[in-house]
């Protein structure tokens, strides 16, 4: 056991924690302070690295993570109708969640690279805000089409002005403005324990993500099959797409990591908004039940090997 990453153990003992039925819980104030730590982290960092880069450079990158993002779930959507047969509006949401990316994997991914010092391109955090909205556009457009029924005012609050999206930004900001060498004061705090509060952050993790499987037996092994495939997929979109960037090994795995993800903070709430009718729990069985798990403890590695083989395919 002494090879696997310590994080990887702390989101494996949540996770026997919540399938024996524990009482072991964070509170929910401690959960909530870890998530801010997590959120601002990333986006300073990747702040921090913006400000080295040219914004014009950067660009064409950008469009092509904003492409991938809308059409991630037009995929998803038709094979979540067809061959899960289910209602539009849940098919709708679930392909928005796939289209969308969860930040604590992303997190993980970081953690694991910078483990085994292996480089990346480290603004890779703006790449990860872009690819939170598009889907939820996507999703509601796929549910309702232009409807005058939409709450565009409400939902577009609560997509930008959300927790994830606002520290994420916002941090991005700070650590563009602020430059590498005046973030050092507050190093200690943001980047010196990020692995710590992240073993913690994957801790709670692992137990939401055990309350999730009970709705599997319910729902039966589609969504157990699609939340695997369906990242296999997005990694492969993902890895060739950073390939084509020019990406290095390593921000070609973080690319397939965003692409193979799916988001449980910023699209649920955003579907409760526009969407009430869907199911939230079978996007989140999918979701936090599956694909986290599976991305955390087996999809990390898998991808970066993708990457390698994809590296080795370009010359």
């Amino acid at each position: 056991m002494s090879g696997i990453d310590p994080i990887v153990l702390f989101f494996l003992l949540g996770l026997v924690a919540g399938l024996g039925r524990s009482d072991l819980r964070l509170p929910g104030s401690i959960y909530e302070f870890l998530s801010v730590i997590l959120l601002l982290a990333i986006g300073l960092k990747g702040g921090a690295e913006l400000a080295k880069q040219s914004l014009g450079d950067l660009l064409p990158q950008m469009l092509a993570v904003i492409l991938m993002g809308l059409l991630l779930p037009l995929v998803a959507y038709p094979l979540l109708r067809r061959l899960g047969r289910l209602r539009r509006a849940d098919a709708a949401s679930i392909a928005a969640h796939y289209g969308s990316v969860s930040v604590g994997t992303y997190a993980v991914a970081v953690a694991w690279l910078v483990a085994r010092e292996i480089p990346y391109e480290e603004y890779m955090p703006l790449m990860l805000v872009l690819l939170e909205m598009p889907a939820i556009v996507v999703g509601i457009l796929l549910a309702r089409g232009v409807s005058a029924d939409t709450k565009w005012k409400e939902l577009g609050h609560e997509v930008f002005l959300g927790k994830s999206i606002v520290l994420l930004v916002g941090g991005l900001l700070i650590g563009w403005v602020a430059g590498p060498e005046a973030l050092e004061p507050v190093g200690g705090l943001f980047f010196g324990l990020f692995h710590g509060v992240l073993a913690l952050f994957l801790l709670e993790m692992g137990l939401v993500a055990a309350g999730q499987v009970g709705s599997l037996r319910r729902h039966g092994l589609f969504l157990v099959a699609f939340g695997i495939l369906f990242p296999l997929f997005g990694a492969l979109v993902g890895g060739g797409l950073g390939l084509l960037l020019g990406f290095s090994t390593g921000g070609m795995m973080l690319l397939a990591v965003l692409a193979a993800s799916a988001s449980y903070i910023a699209v649920p709430a955003a579907m409760r908004l526009a969407l009430p009718e869907a199911n939230p729990t079978l996007s989140l069985t999918a979701s936090l039940g599956v694909t986290f798990p599976f991305n955390i403890l087996v999809g990390i590695p898998l991808y970066y090997g993708l990457a390698e083989q994809l590296r080795q395919l370009g010359g």
